[in-house]
């Protein structure tokens, strides 16, 4: 008998695992694999969540899926058609938070690697591994999995990151990489005055305005082979100062850059400190710059690998996925560093939003696009 992915799902949402709240999410899917012969694991460190579970084999040839089940919040309960956490089932469609990012994606997956053992156990292992903090800071989930396995010689030899990967039909988009993301918080300080006064003054606001001109001034450069152009976005400019007559003492901005393989957090974080070395030999005014580096930019290279996700992800939907390093960040970030990793899920219309909701024939055939893959890996 066959796991009902869209089954799963359901019972997922039904868990109120919204970023740090485990909310019976792991604890569910450890019953579920542990029955299915995977030993599990607890992973909790800092008091988030995570589970480790591993069916096969260690130190085997093993094929890792990575995962969340936590959400974010579901806002005014009034303002959905069904209750958040209902996991109701009606007309073909599973409603709740979390039903598109990503209980459906982890449910697809644990059902798979369930069935796949259970009919034709392999020549090898298998590892899943979910965290509860993909949607908060991400300092103690998918990291500290990662950390946990490198202690006790856990190890994936290739892994699929089950976020929704499809802007708009199946089969339509997979991700080989993503992009490097910083913010940086800019602080100019100068001299605070009268406004009629400027000689006796020094505007920080003056030297931070043309900092920031300068960097928007030309593009980061033109993209490469695999990733468009970088992007420089400022988010945030302000100094506090409800006078029109005042010379503020003070002015800050913030900017993110979502950048490509062509740069470094570092490199940027350097180039922006020359560039405001340059403003305060000029303006007498200081710039110190803060960098918050949430991930690297990466890539992981056509291959066999890919070619097998790609390949099965064709035959199963009809489309050949294209091969996208676009959109945010996710723990992909985190997983680069330990194997060859790519992404593949659901379609992701209802992230996030009201009404969250996925079809269940969407589920299923995630479900077997990961059973597949499974198949072709340890054929």
């Amino acid at each position: 008998m066959m796991t009902d992915a869209a089954d799963l799902t359901a019972r997922l949402i039904r868990c109120p695992s919204v970023t740090p709240e485990e909310g019976g999410a792991l604890a569910l899917l450890e019953g579920v694999l542990a029955d299915a012969g995977f030993e599990v694991h607890r992973v909790d460190r800092n008091g988030t969540p995570n589970l480790f579970a591993r069916w096969g084999a260690k130190g085997a040839r093993t094929f890792g899926f990575n995962g969340h089940t936590d959400v974010v919040p579901a806002g005014d309960p009034a303002a959905w058609t069904h209750p958040p956490f209902s996991g109701l089932v009606e007309e073909g469609v599973i409603w709740g938070r979390g039903a598109t990012d990503m209980k459906s994606g982890v449910a697809a997956f644990a059902a798979a690697a369930v069935d796949f053992v259970t009919a034709t156990p392999p020549d090898g292992a298998i590892i899943l591994a979910i965290t509860g903090d993909e949607e908060g800071p991400a300092q103690d989930g998918t990291r500290a999995l990662l950390d946990w396995m490198a202690e006790h010689d856990e190890r994936m030899d290739v892994c699929i990151v089950g976020e929704p990967s499809n802007p708009d039909f199946m089969g339509e988009m997979m991700k080989i990489g993503r992009r490097g993301s910083v913010t940086f918080r800019i602080k100019a300080t100068g001299l605070q005055g009268h406004a009629a006064y400027p000689h006796r003054a020094r505007n920080p606001l003056h030297a931070l305005t043309r900092f920031l001109d300068d960097l928007i001034a030309s593009p980061l450069d033109e993209g490469t082979e695999h990733f468009d152009p970088s992007g420089l976005q400022i988010t945030s400019i302000d100094c506090g100062n409800p006078a029109s007559n005042v010379i503020p003492a003070t002015a800050t901005a913030v900017v993110n850059i979502r950048f490509n393989d062509l740069h470094s957090g570092a490199s940027l974080t350097a180039d922006l400190e020359k560039r405001a070395a340059a403003i305060e030999a000029e303006t007498g005014v200081s710039l110190s710059i803060s960098a918050n580096i949430s991930g690297e930019s990466f890539l992981t290279k056509p291959g066999a690998f890919v070619d097998l996700v790609r390949d099965v992800v064709t035959q199963e939907t009809g489309h050949q996925p294209e091969l996208s390093t676009s959109g945010g960040t996710s723990d992909a970030r985190f997983v680069k560093d330990h194997c060859p990793v790519v992404e593949f899920g659901l379609v992701g219309h209802f992230m996030h939003q009201v009404d969250e909701r996925v079809p269940v024939a969407q589920v299923q055939q995630l479900q077997s696009i990961y059973r597949r893959i499974l198949e072709r890996f340890f054929a």
